[in-house]
């Protein structure tokens, strides 16, 4: 029934008209239980309001032991009015679930929007690093919760600021050791600073891969990836080159912020191949397991050319909110054995447990030594807050069940053949 008109008579829905159709076998007929619900289809008006604006909701339910017909005609059903969905004032907003990787299920995550004024995160991190099963250690961090106190800022430095960096390095740590030593100074110093960070990282990104060119006390066959996090009050700036990984954990859903440059990956093995360059067996030209680093100007060619090794990083920006509860940043050899979402689990629970970023990096590293991986093992994990996540409240829906007197004849008849 379409708002606006009338609620039908007992009459008119036990009457033949054009929108009563022909249904099943025959049962009984409609118009028998019409004095039992039509009172309360009037209540319903009474309650709901009255004339255009009231809104009916009625069920009816044939019972098993209603009286067959008597003809051979098949019986006409009154069509049950179409009504309107009754809106609801409750809060609709229902979260998607998750699965994570480890054993604990699949739970809904709810995320409900909250007031931001006056929000401002707090940062606070932890690190780790383990050589792992290989003979050297390649791998450099870095993690500065606080830039203003770190570089003895002028009032008119942006604040609060924070930078962190994970520099995977191959071939040598020459190139690692450099850019952790020398990244950040690059974008303080760029003339893009801080008007345009896009601008100013980008630059310094070119800075620093051309410096490892022009260096004669460095390696030229070095080369490193590169992920860096830096935050100004409210905006979260990442920068990626490489395979290392990003995962902000926003009420215990893993969002990850990078993509990893691999060589296989669509969108890198597209760019590579316009360039004139090849993939074999999951390597750049055969020899290198990622597509954008610094350095590696032995494959490179001289400062200019085009090539399918590039040191362009990847931006992405994003404006932190009270949902926003920490950033897991680590290379590769983390995220080659755990997902993400496995990651950001496993953090949550640990800082509700004891509130330590440091440790947290710990457990994770101690994870994936577990699960056997290969590589150099280095994890920082960032809060946005001095206080612990909250525990994630995952609702108990209420669904009505129920089973119709045929349904349960049937069961009953199936039951009693058993016996």
């Amino acid at each position: 029934m379409e708002m606006g008109s009338r609620p039908p008579t007992a009459k008119e829905i036990a009457s033949p008209s054009p929108s009563i159709f022909t249904i099943g076998p025959p049962v009984a007929p409609v118009g028998a239980c019409i004095p039992s619900f039509v009172p309360h289809c009037r209540k319903a008006v009474r309650e709901d309001g009255s004339g255009d604006n009231a809104m009916i909701s009625c069920h009816v339910t044939s019972g098993v032991g209603s009286t067959a017909p008597t003809d051979d005609k098949p019986r006409i059903l009154a069509k049950p009015p179409r009504l309107p969905s009754i809106p609801s004032h409750a809060d609709g907003r229902f979260a998607s679930s998750t699965d994570f990787d480890l054993d604990f299920g699949k739970v809904s995550l709810m995320s409900p929007t909250e007031p931001q004024t006056g929000y401002m995160p707090v940062f606070r991190s932890g690190s780790w690093s383990e050589r792992g099963i290989k003979s050297y250690m390649e791998d450099e961090h870095v993690c500065i919760d606080n830039l203003v106190q770190h570089l003895s800022a002028p009032p008119s430095f942006p604040a609060p600021g924070a930078f962190y960096g994970v520099f995977d390095g191959h071939c040598g740590t020459d190139a690692a050791r450099f850019v952790k030593s020398n990244l950040l100074k690059f974008i303080i110093e760029d003339n893009h600073f801080p008007h345009s960070m896009h601008k100013a990282i980008r630059s310094a990104f070119m800075k620093a891969d051309h410096a490892l060119a022009d260096s004669i006390s460095l390696d030229h066959n070095s080369g490193t990836t590169v992920l860096t996090a830096l935050i100004f009050e409210k905006t979260l700036l990442i920068a990626n080159l490489g395979d290392c990984r990003a995962v902000l954990s926003k009420r215990g859903k893993a969002v990850d912020m990078t993509k990893d440059h691999k060589p296989t990956c669509k969108f890198e093995k597209v760019r590579i191949e316009k360039l004139g360059g090849t993939v074999f067996d999951g390597y750049l030209n055969g020899q290198l397991s990622v597509s954008r680093a610094l350095g590696d100007w032995h494959m490179k060619g001289g400062k200019g050319s085009i090539c399918p090794l590039t040191g362009e990083p990847e931006l992405h920006e994003a404006i932190l909110t009270q949902e926003d509860e920490f950033l897991v940043i680590a290379c590769d050899g983390l995220w080659d054995v755990m997902s993400s979402q496995c990651a950001i689990t496993m953090v949550r629970k640990s800082l509700m447990n004891h509130n330590d970023p440091v440790l947290c990096s710990r457990e994770l590293v101690q994870e994936a030594l577990e699960r056997n991986s290969c590589d150099n093992l280095t994890v920082l994990v960032i809060c946005f807050s001095p206080d612990p996540p909250p525990r994630i409240e995952v609702p108990r829906w209420k669904v009505r069940k129920c089973i119709s007197m045929e349904g349960v004849s049937a069961l009953q008849g199936a039951l009693d053949a058993d016996i």
